[in-house]
């Protein structure tokens, strides 16, 4: 079996936010950016196909400067189209390419690919060979532990080993079955139990892979802990929905003396962004959807929550608003 590739050695990412779809977009990823300078942020899922025949592909591609180092996570099954999305990514400017085989969405599933694709390593292998072939950057792949009845160890490296020999320099791995028949994807989330003892032993037996453990993780602690057994962590709906809470991530994962951020004062850096938004005609409410998750935990943090919400989503937000809720949060040290 070959190594991995030596790109691969130069891109091992400690932590990692998940590509999540309607959550990860340009505007959350500049939050995550003002809570961790290190953490690998992923796009949401692409799918190749509608990247190649849009005529809109900076609704697709476009980013902030800021939010390096990032990847983008594409989606497909027609190694073609996926010579072409590759060639744009390096183009566009992102820092790696990661290849979707974990997503259940029966939608996605029914293109063949996403999960579906674990039952068919040759594509996947053919896949990750025309993105590689195709760019400079480094190809990377999240996928699950197996799929519906095809879920026995052995079938699960001998995809890792395929795929690995393909080209792929990263292995993230979703520590749960996909079932496409019978759940949809949020129970796919949650029902299907974790196994992180399967991915422990993938990475035992396949030292010279970078493997990368999903699925669970709820906090720092958590992730440290992982970190003696697996080369990155990945955090997903923790991460979401109580941003806050990995306001250490600098400091505790990768050792940098930082002082600790606090709710009001992301938002305060967040100004000039938000107002550059509102001046291209954006809404308040494509940022403020996100932000609402740094405030809780403090008394009438619903009620600060309910302003924001209430008056972003009828675009009356202004920033003279926002900050005066930002400095009612920051008079309460917060």
């Amino acid at each position: 079996m070959s190594s991995i590739h030596p790109d691969s050695i130069k891109n091992i990412h400690k932590l990692s936010i998940a590509p999540m779809m309607d959550c990860t977009d340009k505007h959350f990823r500049m939050i995550m950016r003002k809570i961790s300078s290190k953490a690998l942020l992923y796009t949401e899922m692409i799918v190749a196909q509608s990247l190649i025949y849009t005529n809109q592909r900076e609704k697709f591609l476009d980013f902030n400067n800021e939010e390096h180092p990032l990847s983008i996570q594409f989606g497909g099954d027609n190694p073609e189209i996926l010579k072409d999305a590759a060639r744009m990514a390096e183009d566009w400017g992102y820092d790696e390419i990661n290849f979707n085989v974990g997503c259940p969405s029966p939608r996605v599933c029914s293109g063949n690919f996403g999960a579906s694709l674990m039952s068919d390593p040759k594509k996947v292998a053919q896949c990750i060979e025309s993105l590689r072939n195709n760019c400079s950057l480094p190809v990377t792949i999240k996928h699950r532990i197996g799929v519906d009845n095809n879920d026995s160890f052995l079938n699960l490296n001998n995809f890792v080993r395929d795929v690995a020999n393909a080209g792929a320099g990263r292995f993230t791995v979703h520590a749960r079955k996909a079932i496409l028949k019978g759940l949809n994807p949020r129970q796919n989330r949650t029902i299907p139990p974790l196994r992180y003892d399967v991915v422990k032993k993938l990475k035992k037996i396949n030292p010279e892979i970078l493997i990368e453990i999903n699925g669970g993780f709820k906090n720092i602690d958590e992730s440290i802990k992982a970190l003696s057994d697996f080369d990155g962590v990945m955090i997903g709906r923790a991460v979401y929905k109580h941003p806050l809470r990995w306001s250490e991530i600098d400091q505790r994962v990768y050792g940098i003396h930082s002082k600790p951020k606090s709710a009001s004062s992301i938002i305060f850096s967040l100004i000039p962004y938000i107002e550059k938004h509102l001046s291209n005609g954006g809404k308040s409410w494509d940022i403020c959807k996100h932000l609402i998750n740094l405030v809780e935990g403090i008394p009438k943090a619903k009620v600060w929550r309910n302003e924001i919400s209430t008056k972003s989503i009828k675009n009356e937000l202004d920033i003279k608003y926002l900050l005066k809720l930002t400095s009612r949060l920051e008079e309460m040290g917060y």
